[in-house]
């Protein structure tokens, strides 16, 4: 067996783990294993592609280095708040290296076969969509741009005019590459300006299913850089990463009984007509009278959102849920498909926090006993439990499946103000008669229950 053999045979290895590790992910209790499966399958897809002869090794090390402070720095800074804007810068790294695997090979082969161009053209068009896309998305999680859609008059037809011309231009390109290198840094601007524009359109509140969307695009984009350098093992798990980011993406959309399309044109949130407003009083409520109400539950619900991840408060809600279960209580922790600002957001907050998993459920699986549930305690969450969703046809998420908390029989709202969510919609729930506000900072909220509970 000479080296290029053993190299593919280790592709095919890595190949291998990789589907293992992603079939491993499905699960919470075989997760972390396999992450640890799919890194191995990384280092010896890396380790095998390092010996091939030829390679330029010391700018190998160079970028290793470099790479290496950057995301050990990231780990030790970035907050947990903050890891939907990382994921989606992270994105945007992928498709610009495939961007740039794809640019680079033109600028040194032009006279490629069919095949390799077709693949360079779509390396850079979908890597340069993915790269200005995440940008913008990072931009509206981390509130550096308005997370309300932007749209103007005739944009989605500029967007298929745009669209339409550059792949026409690849057409061009692919027909004669020897005379089309203008041609190509073209369509490498276009598509940038084509990412920009795709994501600009789409509110905040869609920014799990954008950055989910984002990811299968990059993982598309690896996939053709994997066929420009003829490389299986980029081509196999780029596949991967594009799939499964479809497939979540499907999820995500059924969960939100929208469309891709709708979410992608929709511009929910960009209405400019006035939101609807709810009357009524909102009933606030102290942390010793929300005590009494949670020591007398037999039930209780949690709900996490938003909220408790900006107050780090996923600790403290660990706390009292197992206070909870040692005063009698049955407890039981409820996620919606889109709480957060990407997907599985407060399920990796609750892991941090060694929430047990068998104590999450799915809101199908709670809604139709949600009337027997003594107390569903709300954190910082909005849209997700907001009846506006099933009752109010004019509401922007009108339709949207949601947590059905207004029928538990006492419902206790952790949050600092009655402000419309990040959807932008304002929330019934605040002033139904089963409501308490727990006003304040989740953190300290929770903690002083904590402290009422420890008595």
């Amino acid at each position: 067996m000479n080296l290029n053999q053993i190299i593919e045979f280790c592709y095919i290895v890595s190949a291998v783990l990789f589907i293992l590790g992603l079939k491993m992910l499905s699960s919470a209790t075989t997760a972390r294993k396999g992450n640890f499966v799919s890194a191995i399958g990384m280092l010896l897809a890396v380790v095998a592609t390092l010996v091939q002869q030829g390679m330029s090794y010391h700018w190998i090390i160079v970028g290793s280095l470099v790479g290496a402070a950057i995301g050990g720095v990231a780990a030790r800074t970035v907050k947990m708040t903050a890891m939907p804007e990382m994921v989606a810068l992270f994105n945007g790294f992928g498709g610009l290296a495939s961007l740039l695997v794809g640019w680079a090979e033109f600028h040194h082969n032009p006279n490629s076969d069919l095949l390799t161009l077709v693949s360079t053209f779509f390396a850079v068009l979908i890597g340069g969509i993915t790269f200005t896309g995440s940008v913008v998305a990072f931009g509206k999680l981390s509130e550096m741009i308005p997370g309300k859609p932007i749209l103007f008059k005739g944009q989605q037809f500029l967007n298929a005019v745009l669209l339409l011309g550059t792949l026409a231009i690849g057409v061009v390109i692919c027909m004669n590459p020897t005379e089309s290198y203008t041609l190509f840094l073209v369509a490498v601007a276009l598509s940038l300006v084509l990412g920009v524009l795709a994501v600009i359109g789409i509110g905040g509140a869609d920014m799990p299913v954008v950055i989910s969307l984002l990811n299968s695009y990059s993982g598309i984009a690896g996939s053709a850089a994997g066929f420009v350098i003829l490389n299986s093992v980029l081509i196999v798990s780029g596949a991967l990463v594009g799939a499964s980011g479809i497939i979540l993406t499907s999820i995500m959309c059924k969960a939100m009984n929208r469309s891709l399309t709708n979410v992608l044109f929709g511009g929910v949130g960009a209405s400019k007509k006035k939101a609807a407003t709810f009357h009524g009083e909102a009933k606030p409520v102290s942390v010793e009278d929300a005590y009494y109400l949670l020591e007398a539950a037999q039930s209780v619900i949690i709900v996490p959102g938003y909220g408790m991840a900006v107050a780090q408060a996923q600790h403290a809600v660990r706390e009292l849920g197992e206070l909870l279960q040692a005063n009698g209580a049955e407890v039981r922790y409820v996620i919606h498909p889109v709480a957060g600002r990407m997907p599985g957001h407060m399920n990796v907050l609750l892991a941090e926090a060694n929430v047990p998993y068998e104590q999450l459920v799915e809101p199908q699986d709670v809604n139709p006993i949600m009337s027997t549930v003594d107390v569903a305690l709300v954190i910082g969450a909005n849209d997700v439990v907001n009846p506006a969703a099933r009752t109010n046809p004019d509401s922007p998420i009108y339709g949207m499946p949601i947590i059905n908390v207004d029928e538990a029989k006492t419902v206790i709202v952790s949050k600092r103000s009655l402000s419309a969510g990040f959807a932008g919609v304002d929330n019934p729930l605040f002033f139904n008669e089963n409501t308490r506000m727990l006003f304040g900072d989740a953190k300290t909220s929770i903690q002083g229950l904590v402290s009422e509970l420890k008595g």
